[in-house]
């Protein structure tokens, strides 16, 4: 018998990929830990409400600064997209003007 969890595929949305590659490499790295925390236990984040409901978001901190980032676990078919990350100043407001696109990209 083996106690291995099911292979959870992983994506990145356009917006997260450039916004993680403007970050320094010790930070990349730390986000990088937070991904694979969120890949062993993709239900970490809070399930949002309202227009962002295919959101969940997972909070850290970066050098005391709150970053948010913002995913989608789809468990029926293992799949975890990373949307976006960024500070708190605005990143619901951003994720809502950016829900069109995300949703056609969960597809």
């Amino acid at each position: 018998m083996s106690d291995e969890s099911p292979e959870i595929d992983v994506y990145q949305t356009r917006t997260f990929e450039k916004t993680l590659k403007k970050l320094d490499e010790p930070l990349r790295d730390q986000v990088d830990d937070e991904i694979d925390s969120i890949i062993e236990n993709p239900e970490i984040g809070i399930l949002k409400k309202g227009d962002l409901s295919h959101v969940r978001v997972h909070k850290f901190k970066i050098n005391d600064e709150q970053v948010l980032l913002g995913y989608n676990w789809n468990e029926g078919r293992l799949t975890l997209t990373l949307l976006s990350i960024g500070p708190h100043e605005n990143f619901y407001r951003d994720m809502s003007r950016r829900r069109k696109a995300d949703l056609k990209a969960l597809k």
